[in-house]
């Protein structure tokens, strides 16, 4: 999640034979591929190991949803060599990886899944009218502030990667943030209101993707220079439109930054496999996604559910059809 392990689906983490009352996270822990001083947080978390691993998965399948029409279609081969360099595509995954973490993490304290956090605490919540009516706000507050201890973020180096790697990883804490909003449920008679329950309560995690894809579309290319003023050097990009004296412009704190141009990911690499084979659509990617190669064209029959009708009592009754489907497939 730091950008330091290989990105794999971790074994079941459950509660191992053997072990003692209270000590399953302790060996769950040791499962996952944390530093040292992580491995120390997660022991002293229960129920973070198990929400780390929430986190992964949703991390994978938001980013390979977003890109599934891309040539990168953020496989999880090539992405340790990937992540060794400054990409658009590795500014995107530090990103959503710090976004899933967030969310997990805001989630899990809400659901009771986390022994050190519980509710949402923001000021102006009435959390015992909350627990009345079973309503319990996800803790953005309690998620954010151990993410940034649990990645070490308090100190930033004069290295230009690793510059860029925090300001993509808060961009994608930034996105969550965006999406919190306060929701309200009246109570009283006749739908009156004169009782009201308020919650702070997260954005689903494929509309935070969705933006942080935007982003992506939008990324800044950078580089270091030198502010006097404040004795150390920051991240700049090419001058904004209008921008005074054409002088290099910082990057915004929503912007996700690059510092080295992508491959095209069009033939089998260190980065990817490529995208012989890749299934595209005829009238929309294919061009693209084939990279000029021509794309092979395949008729199938596909069975589906049809004529479907409600039987009394309670089920569902359908006939099975089939229909001729073209697919569309790259070349080698």
């Amino acid at each position: 999640l730091t950008g330091k392990e290989a990105l794999t689906h971790f074994p079941s983490l459950g509660a191992p034979g053997g072990s003692g009352p209270g000590k399953g996270h302790v060996k769950q822990c040791e499962l996952l591929q944390l530093s040292r001083k992580q491995k120390r947080l997660c022991r002293r978390e229960p129920g973070l190991a198990e929400t780390l691993r929430d986190a992964v998965r949703l991390g994978i399948l938001e980013c390979q949803f977003q890109f599934r029409s891309e040539r990168w279609n953020c496989s999880l081969e090539g992405r340790p060599s990937l992540l060794k360099r400054g990409f658009k595509e590795t500014a995107f995954l530090y990103a959503v990886s710090s976004a899933a973490l967030t969310h997990s993490l805001a989630r899990a304290c809400s659901a009771g899944r986390m022994e050190r956090c519980t509710c949402d605490d923001s000021p102006g919540l009435e959390n015992r009218k909350a627990w009345q009516w079973g309503v319990c706000g996800d803790n953005l507050k309690y998620s954010t502030k151990f993410l940034k201890k649990f990645l070490g973020q308090k100190r930033i180096g004069k290295d230009l990667r690793a510059k860029v790697d925090i300001h993509n990883t808060n961009v994608g804490i930034k996105a969550v943030k965006n999406g919190l909003k306060t929701t309200c449920k009246c109570h009283g008679v006749s739908g009156s209101c004169a009782v009201r329950t308020c919650w702070k309560q997260l954005s689903p995690f494929h509309e935070i993707g969705r933006l942080l894809k935007l982003r992506y579309d939008d990324a800044v290319k950078v580089f270091s220079i030198s502010n006097d003023a404040v004795g150390h050097s920051e991240l700049a990009g090419p001058p904004r439109h209008g921008h005074w004296a054409k002088q290099p412009a910082l990057p915004r704190p929503t912007d996700l930054v690059y510092v080295e141009d992508s491959p095209s990911f069009c033939r089998p690499s260190k980065y990817s496999m490529g995208t012989a084979g890749r299934t595209c659509s005829r009238e929309g990617n294919c061009d693209s996604m084939c990279c000029g190669r021509g794309y092979n064209t395949q008729s199938r029959l596909v069975t589906f559910s049809c004529h479907c009708q409600v039987q009394w009592c309670c089920y569902v009754e359908c006939q099975q059809c089939m229909q001729e489907e073209v697919v569309y497939s790259c070349k080698q």
